[in-house]
């Protein structure tokens, strides 16, 4: 019986942001912008990092990650967003819904690991730099960027299984502009308290448990730039650091406004969701070569590869 019930029903409908019906051209037009940027973004810093031998250093080798899942996260939800944005159908196959579930909550679980890899990374370059090229030697950087990726799958595995156990046989009209899983657990055809709890649990104590790490990597690292003498040394520690600091708050506060708030409000979180899932993709391109001449130098080779700028025609 509860297998049938199941299988009753084999698509949902993406209803899309609430309260923006009027407003589906505009939308499309922005959230297209959004993401065209973020491709083009994260494209340029990884054709930055792979033809620049400076840039084949740890730091930049998990920042090179960071940017291949910062383009495969906002492509979970934005061409199926564009799609109907532009007037194509809403419909989503169950597997389709499944498959967004999990791949969107293994993207985010994976950058949310790999935030804490990366704070690492800079506490040992900190703290420890004459260790720093035994610590992270090319095996343990690959074990690390390893790792991120792994718990991540088992925790979208985990996630996923959670949602996708419970029977759906009635209303099939998903109130969101993807498959989420507070927004999933609405439509089951079952008692979703005690799943609600365990769902609260799971994705609250993986990114704090991370931000913890985070914290304690930053404790370190400040104790250790205030011991410097000079200004002129504290000024380079931290200004490498900046960078990361304002990714993650970023990467954080939706997470945090989402999923741990007590009484959902389904506008504040699909403002929240677009910002986590295509605000913040795009930014971090802008985030992690502002401020970092070596990076900036090599977008300029990478984008005038014949030795001239524009003003210089």
């Amino acid at each position: 019986m509860v297998m049938r019930n199941r299988s009753v029903v084999t698509e949902f409908i993406l209803l899309g942001i609430p309260h923006t019906e009027d407003l589906q051209a505009l939308l499309f037009t922005l959230f297209l912008s959004f993401y065209i940027f973020t491709l083009m973004g994260n494209l340029l810093i990884l054709l930055a990092i792979v033809t620049s031998a400076r840039l084949h250093t740890p730091m930049y080798f998990f920042l090179c990650k960071l940017s291949v899942f910062d383009i495969f996260f906002p492509s979970v939800s934005s061409p199926k967003m564009l799609l109907y944005l532009s007037g194509h159908s809403r419909a989503i196959s169950y597997a389709g819904c499944v498959c967004q579930l999990f791949f969107y909550h293994f993207l985010g679980c994976t950058e949310c690991f790999l935030y804490t890899v990366m704070a690492y990374d800079r506490f040992v370059a900190i703290c420890y730099p004459l260790r720093y090229s035994s610590i992270m030697s090319a095996r343990a950087c690959a074990l690390l960027a390893a790792g991120t990726s792994l718990f991540g799958c088992v925790q979208a595995i985990f996630l996923t299984a959670l949602t996708f156990q419970l029977p759906y046989c009635g209303p099939n009209e998903v109130d969101y502009y993807f498959c989420d899983i507070p927004v999933m657990l609405k439509l089951a055809c079952a008692d979703t308290s005690a799943l609600e709890m365990v769902g609260f649990i799971a994705v609250g104590l993986m990114p704090f448990s991370c931000f913890l790490l985070i914290l304690t990597s930053y404790s370190r690292i400040v104790y250790s730039i205030l011991q410097i003498r000079s200004a002129e040394g504290r000024r380079r520690a931290f200004s490498t650091c900046s960078a990361h600091l304002t990714a993650i708050l970023l990467f954080y506060m939706p997470v945090v406004l989402i999923y741990l708030q007590p009484t959902p409000n389904p506008w504040l979180n699909a403002t929240v969701q677009v910002l986590n899932n295509l605000v913040t993709p795009m930014l971090n391109p802008l985030i992690y070569s502002l401020r970092n001449k070596e990076v900036k130098s090599s977008l300029r080779r990478v984008l005038y590869p014949r030795g001239f700028l524009p003003g210089q025609l």
